[in-house]
């Protein structure tokens, strides 16, 4: 007997039905979830809902908001970008664009960028040769150098990319025009830039097939600008013939010399 005086099998809803009969079987038609009018069941969501008419209109729309998008974005680039071939040939287009709503103040880019390939070059007075005189070898391209270990390798070292750069814009941002050092800065990138010149001829081979480091004793370094010719379809006139800047003389001491090539000039004097 339960607390409310009936036995546990009976069940009140069971009253007055017949054993034999099977239990009433649920509807297999789930209640609409709430927040969903009755009879939308299987319709569409987004522009899939509407009439064919209203999802041409649509998809035209969001196609023009989109070119009007890429053209605004194309002509913010070209008027806060530097003077190149397009802003030259378009430039009234471009500012009839921007101004006056969409002025702008401030440059993306810097406002003069590099527009010429810079090499370096170098070549050595070496030792007197057996009659007698310096022998000077031809210019020595130590730009290529670096291309060509670059080129085609997928982790190309630091060094490699960037040491023989920096030297230069070191060395140019310390000096005069005429060469001439602007302080103690000056007389460092002079040591600097000697240094690594002097690591490139360590790596080259000389007269005997040794090192042609030991037998250095000046070099001179010289800088070439090739202005970056304008592509194909541009009728800008650039001017491609090289211009070169040519460094002082210098005479190699034994502290711009590396280790290895102190004990091999060693060892060959003796």
């Amino acid at each position: 007997m339960s607390d409310d005086g009936r036995r546990p099998s009976e069940d009140p809803s069971a009253r007055g039905r017949n054993p034999l009969e099977d239990p009433p079987v649920a509807s297999s038609e789930a209640p609409d979830a709430p927040g969903t009018p009755s009879g939308t069941e299987g319709a569409g969501a987004g522009i899939m809902a509407l009439s064919l008419p209203y999802q041409v209109v649509a998809a035209v729309a969001l196609a023009l908001v989109g070119v009007f998008a890429c053209v605004h974005l194309a002509m913010v680039f070209l008027h806060v970008a530097p003077s190149n071939t397009l802003t030259k040939r378009h430039g009234e287009a471009v500012s009839d664009w921007i101004y006056p709503e969409f002025e702008q103040n401030w440059k993306l880019f810097a406002p003069n960028p590099l527009q010429t390939n810079l090499s370096v070059e170098v070549r050595a007075e070496l030792t007197p040769a057996a009659d007698g005189g310096r022998r000077t070898t031809a210019w020595i391209d130590l730009t290529a150098q670096d291309i060509e270990a670059i080129r085609h390798n997928p982790m190309p070292s630091h060094s490699q990319q960037n040491q023989l750069r920096r030297a230069v814009d070191f060395y140019l941002g310390t000096h005069t025009d005429d060469n001439r050092p602007n302080g103690l800065r000056g007389t460092l990138s002079e040591q600097y830039i000697r240094r690594i010149a002097m690591l490139r001829l360590d790596a080259l081979e000389g007269p005997g097939g040794r090192s042609l480091g030991p037998d250095v004793r000046r070099i001179q370094l010289r800088t070439v600008s090739r202005t970056v010719p304008a592509a194909p379809w541009s009728t800008e006139k650039t001017r491609t013939t090289p211009s070169y800047r040519d460094l002082p003389w210098w005479r190699i001491t034994e502290a711009d010399r590396t280790a290895g090539a102190v004990t091999s000039r060693t060892e060959a004097g003796r």
